[in-house]
């Protein structure tokens, strides 16, 4: 275990090693790279293993099949979004782009969740102790009964985004309509948790061309949906394969055992257990944006 820790741990100091020894040749010819201490190896394995210790003991004690696996690095260079085919509306140009994955052939998917119904603290501790990230779309209606949880949510590192006011069928409202909707949640966010969100999704995955002109006005530069969506007990797919696939985003919400028989808890063990099975980590979808 220590070798193959050691192993890593030269690795991920490599880049650091090449840029100082960039700087020496710059100031004093070629020289050779110098392996890093022993010392400092071996303080960075043992770090490695303590985290690696953490989650194989999460995944134990939250009943996962499997210990989640970790995503690469975000890319340095990031991925061009498009909107998706199909998914364009007249005049695209220069909108916030709707697509349902994120380019990449890395095998990474982006776990979502919208609404904001339960607020289950237990799920708060489950992400955290397994490192899980995720990013959240938030609607006022439903966030209003208790700020405090998404506040909490935020300080776990996750990203809170738009997903409006009332979660209304947008198509159905007024470019100005959709604009209160839209800019009112910025508002809200920007009120109860300092940053003006950019990433928007609308309801039931439902817009027009209003729709991404009123995000835009807001200040929204992205506006993804999802290629599968995950229960406490089942998938669903939008591709005729029923796969999963490299960069997919997954929808599910925040429910509980009133609106779908089990617990925020039952979903990411039925997420997380079928994703490690296929080989694929979860990653952050900020960091590819």
């Amino acid at each position: 275990m220590r070798g193959g820790l050691a192993v890593l741990a030269v690795a991920a100091l490599a880049s650091g090693c090449a840029q100082d020894a960039s700087e020496v040749r710059g100031a004093a010819g070629r020289q050779p790279l110098q392996a890093p201490p022993a010392r400092t190896l071996d303080a960075y394995a043992s770090k490695l293993g303590a985290v690696h210790a953490a989650r194989v003991a999460a995944a134990k004690r939250w009943n996962l099949e499997r210990v989640p696996l970790t995503a690469p690095p975000p890319p340095a260079e990031k991925p061009e979004i498009k909107a998706r085919e199909g998914f364009e509306v007249t005049g695209q140009e220069n909108l916030p782009p709707v697509f349902t994955s994120i380019p990449t052939e890395e095998k990474v998917v982006f776990l979502t969740i919208d609404d904001g119904a339960e607020k289950d603290p237990a799920f708060l501790r489950m992400m955290s102790e397994l490192r899980i990230p995720y990013t959240a779309f938030l609607s006022d209606y439903l966030v209003k009964e208790d700020y405090g949880y998404f506040k909490d949510m935020q300080a776990r590192g996750v990203t809170l985004n738009n997903h409006t006011l009332n979660h209304p069928y947008l198509p159905g409202l007024s470019y100005s309509g959709q604009k209160r909707e839209i800019c009112g949640m910025q508002d809200v966010i920007e009120k109860r948790y300092g940053e003006r969100p950019t990433v928007f999704r609308p309801p039931y995955g439902n817009y027009n061309r209003d729709t991404l002109r009123a995000a835009k006005a807001c200040g929204i530069e992205y506006a993804p949906i999802w290629n599968e969506e995950v229960f406490a007990d089942h998938w669903d797919y939008r591709e005729w394969d029923r796969k999963i696939h490299p960069g997919d985003i997954v929808l599910t919400h925040f429910r509980g055992e009133d609106d779908w028989g089990g617990t925020m808890r039952d979903m990411v063990r039925e997420f997380l257990d079928k994703v490690t099975a296929e080989g694929y980590a979860v990653a952050r979808l900020e960091d590819y944006l």
